[in-house]
């Protein structure tokens, strides 16, 4: 529950990071039958996935550590997923990640563009 209730958290805080840098949130969570699309947003011209990571410590690892290559070939997957079912085409995907680390004093958010 926690779990849950800590990536809600880290969503919603990745929403309002994303807005006030001039994304448009399109959709969040879109679910498939292969897995989940955080967020997806509009920025221009282009489609971007958002793969959203939130740590309340480091004792894991840093959260942009979580996206490996397995984790983005599932993206990437899913992103062609996401295109076919809404009928996208002819768009450039840019895949970006943002990662919270909860602290004592409020969060620190990293945000990385064309990540892969």
């Amino acid at each position: 529950m926690k779990k849950t209730r800590t990536g809600r958290e880290g969503e919603d805080l990745a929403v309002k990071y994303l807005r006030k840098n001039g994304l448009k949130i399109i959709e969040r969570n879109f679910r498939t039958p292969i897995g989940e699309i955080d967020i997806i947003a509009r920025d221009g011209p282009a489609i971007v996935i958002v793969e959203v990571k939130t740590r309340t410590s480091l004792n894991f690892g840093h959260p942009l550590e979580a996206v490996d290559q397995r984790k983005q070939k599932r993206l990437r997957r899913l992103a062609l997923y996401y295109l076919k079912y809404r009928g996208i085409e002819n768009v450039q995907v840019r895949f970006d990640v943002l990662a919270i680390v909860k602290t004592d004093n409020g969060h620190k958010i990293s945000y990385i563009k064309e990540a892969f």
